[in-house]
Parts: C-alpha cells; sequence; structure tokens
C-alpha cells in the first residue's frame, strides 16, 4: 500500500518515475486488446496542459511512467486524467464495472542525470526484468520502439502506422543530462536495489504478502534488429542498418 503521507514538491526541472498498481484479479496489460488500448490512451491522453507521459511501459499488473510536470497540482491533475482515462478503458474491454487501480499512485522526483538514466532503464527494460520478452532487443509492451536513447542502432517494422504515444520531453535532464552516463544498451535489465546496511538494520522483518497469481498470455508480431553496441555507439537511426541481426516473433507471458 502507498503511503498517505504528502507527496514531495514538484519543480518543472525534474521528470519522476510513476507506479501505477491495478487491483488483484484482473487481466494482464501484455495481452494484445488491452496493449492497443493503452497505447492509443497515451497518444491521445498522455499529455495536458502543464504535463506530459515522456516513457511508458506495460506489465501484467502495473504501468511504469516516466513524466514531467510544470508543478505538483498540474502534475497531480495529469495524472488523474490519465488514470481516469485508464481505468475507463480498461472497464470498457473488460466488461465490468469499479475501481482498476489498487492504491494511488507511487512516484519518485528524480533529480540528477544518474538517476534519470536508471530510472529510463528500469521502465523500458521492466519487462526483462520480469523475465518477458528477453529474445526481443526492446519491450513491444513500452515506448522503447519509439525511444531514441538506445545505444544499439534499432528498427521496428511497421511502426509508422502507429500513432507515437509518448510527448517530447521539456526537461534538461530528459532530453540531455541522462545521456552524460552513456546511452542504454539492449542487454542492460535493471536488478534489485542493494539496500545499505543501515537500511538493512531500519527494516522490519517482512510478512508474507498477498499476490494474485495468474498466466496470461499474449502474442504479437513485431520484427526488430539491433547491432552491437561499441566505444563509439550512437542513438538509433532509421532504417536498418546493412549488418544486424533479426528477432522472428515471441510471445509473453507476463
Amino acid at each position: 500500500m502507498v503511503s498517505r503521507r504528502k507527496r514531495a514538491a514538484l519543480a518543472s526541472r525534474f521528470p519522476v518515475h510513476v507506479t501505477m498498481k491495478l487491483r488483484c484479479g484482473l487481466g494482464s496489460l501484455r495481452r494484445k486488446a488491452e496493449r492497443e488500448l493503452l497505447f492509443e490512451v497515451f497518444a491521445t491522453g498522455g499529455e495536458a496542459e502543464g504535463f506530459r507521459v515522456v516513457q511508458f511501459s506495460l506489465q501484467r499488473d502495473h504501468i511504469h511512467l516516466i513524466a514531467e510536470g510544470i508543478d505538483r497540482p498540474a502534475f497531480s491533475r495529469g495524472m488523474q486524467g490519465l488514470a481516469v482515462r485508464i481505468a475507463r478503458g480498461l472497464n470498457r474491454l473488460w466488461g465490468r464495472r469499479g475501481p482498476v487501480f489498487a492504491d494511488r499512485y507511487h512516484d519518485r522526483v528524480l533529480r540528477t542525470p544518474k538517476e534519470v538514466r536508471n530510472a529510463l532503464r528500469y521502465v523500458l527494460a521492466n519487462g526483462k526484468k520480469h523475465g518477458s520478452g528477453a529474445h526481443l532487443p526492446v519491450d513491444i509492451n513500452s515506448s522503447g520502439p519509439w525511444f531514441d536513447g538506445w545505444c544499439e542502432k534499432l528498427e521496428v517494422r511497421g511502426l509508422e502506422v502507429f500513432a507515437t504515444p509518448t510527448a517530447r520531453a521539456h526537461t534538461w535532464l530528459l532530453r540531455v543530462g541522462w545521456r552524460r552516463h552513456g546511452l542504454i544498451g539492449f542487454d542492460e535489465v535493471p536488478g534489485p536495489r542493494t539496500r545499505k546496511p543501515h537500511e538493512e538494520q531500519a527494516m522490519p522483518p517482512r510478512r508474507g504478502a498477498h499476490r494474485c497469481s495468474r498466466s496470461l498470455s499474449a502474442s504479437s508480431r513485431r520484427t526488430a534488429t539491433g547491432s552491437p553496441a561499441g566505444p563509439g555507439c550512437h542513438p538509433p537511426s532509421w532504417p536498418q542498418p546493412a549488418a544486424a541481426k533479426s528477432a522472428g516473433p515471441g510471445s509473453d507471458t507476463r
């Protein structure tokens, strides 16, 4: 459960990492119908006055976002509107009524280039962290195919028929700053955060937590290609490079 304490103040120069968790027992967000619906929601409702979604990824029962806002009130209004659009769309798709999200969203303000790079890697490679889509260079259940910060060159065939589901970054940290720590490779997978010794002592014993477990599959057909990163690698360019390794269609089970 997300703490009800007051959220941290937000300045317009800082992006935010957001996690939105679904209630137990609902469908997987990584199935084709859910994915297409949410991509449409982000394309049409991911940008509002003083608020924008810059990157995202869909997991089975939660959503990760990297978003910006001019201040905390504008950010909160934007997130509220986005959550309403998502909930209405999913309820219509699933033929149900009632709450979709388990609790209010969790957010973390990103204040340094290193924090922003780590958050981008965490969000865009989160599917691989959960064991999904490891055979593909990027997660098709994310904004990764549109991301221009990959170290390797990338092509996703047929991408031009889809509306770009994200907004252009405005903050220096998301446009330029994080790149000072290097572009992101396809093989980078976020790991669990390592607690410092004083945090280990402060942490109470972990109790068994209730989790809903479902095995839902989604299949999709995309072709992505990438070339190995080198010391002089550059952001991806279109079209496809001459020498590239092609990955065939696959399926996700998260």
